[in-house]
């Protein structure tokens, strides 16, 4: 049974404002950092003070607000940035990474991330091929020609994501991450993204989870070159490392801390599983022969005419993923005709 615990946080979550600072355990805190522009609103910061040393999980995104949120939340814990020593990043997407370059410069620690992540070239050649492929993969993809432009990336996104602060430390499966007085065991959980890691406090009981496993909206499984071959079986996998009972209580990079993580594991598993489900239904019925095709097809929040820019990249690249598992016999369905995903791995 999923029991929320972050109350106050549910309650901001609810009312569309910014949840505050709350000290969880006696050391670790929760700072909300504004997310721009985005229904998500914010993301969940954790600062962990250990003895003499201290960690940041998921700084937020790269905003003057979002310093001052972090800065807000440092004076709440009493503590001083230049006493940091190490940045963990869940995973390299923007609003968890992108104050990490900031905060690392204001105190030296070190960026952590899990050793599977990749960041994007930072060479421009290396870019450029990237750009090509991108847009050849949403041509393959049967993309409408006057609607790529809404889902490709384009040079001024690239130049914004290869911005972002390159990891000093690779983080392993199992291990233990290298900050004194805290025991902050490493779990690799790939799926929304290659490398996504979420931490334990076994000894306190807390699971940090980042985007793996929400209290009610379910992570972005997208399949994109040079990632997760399968990202569906990948995140049902992950699921089940961080199946740790209901007791532990779950910090998660957005909306508000819960217990009862193995019903939720069920309910992700479901979800994601009604997915594919759907995903073969249009495939039997229709036999379409583009990804763009499969995904008119789907339920979609709003449906699928309303999809716009990032919303439509991220609704072919999770049907991509989907299309995946069922070629990969991940869904049971072996032999199912699938259309071309345009994937090098």
């Amino acid at each position: 049974m999923i029991s929320i615990t972050g109350l106050d946080q549910h309650a901001a979550w609810a009312n569309k404002v910014l949840p505050a600072v709350e000290e969880v355990r006696s050391g670790v805190f929760s700072i909300p950092v504004t997310f721009p522009h985005n229904p998500m609103r914010y993301t969940l910061a954790y600062l962990l003070i250990g003895d003499g040393e201290a960690m940041l999980l998921d700084p937020g995104w790269d905003s003057d607000q979002g310093w001052a949120d972090l800065a807000e939340g440092f004076a709440a814990a009493h503590f001083d940035v230049s006493d940091l020593t190490g940045i963990v990043i869940s995973h390299y997407h923007p609003d968890h990474l992108g104050l990490a370059a900031r905060l690392r410069d204001a105190s030296g620690a070190w960026v952590a991330m899990g050793q599977a992540e990749q960041l994007p070239p930072s060479t421009l050649g290396a870019a450029d091929d990237y750009l090509l492929r991108d847009r050849d993969r949403y041509i393959s993809w049967g993309v409408p020609e006057d609607r790529l432009g809404e889902v490709v990336f384009d040079a001024r996104a690239w130049d914004h994501v290869r911005s972002l602060a390159q990891p000093t430390l690779a983080l392993k499966d199992r291990e233990l991450l290298p900050v004194r007085g805290l025991t902050l065991r490493v779990i690799s959980t790939p799926g929304h993204t290659p490398g996504h890691v979420c931490l334990v406090d076994e000894e306190r009981q807390l699971l940090f989870t980042g985007d793996h496993v929400l209290p009610r909206i379910t992570p972005h499984l997208a399949l994109e070159d040079g990632g997760l071959v399968n990202p569906v079986a990948s995140y049902h996998a992950s699921l089940d490392a961080v199946d740790l009972g209901e007791s532990i209580e779950v910090l998660p990079a957005h909306e508000y801390r819960f217990t009862g993580m193995s019903t939720r594991v069920a309910e992700l598993k479901e979800h994601t599983q009604q997915r594919t489900n759907e995903v073969e239904a249009v495939l039997a019925r229709d036999q379409p022969g583009t990804v763009w095709e499969v995904a008119q097809e789907l339920s979609w929040s709003r449906g699928f005419a309303t999809l716009r820019g990032l919303t439509l990249r991220l609704a072919l690249a999770e049907t991509a993923s989907h299309l995946a598992f069922v070629k990969n016999a991940g869904s049971g369905q072996a032999g199912a005709i699938v259309p071309d995903l345009g994937i090098r791995n």
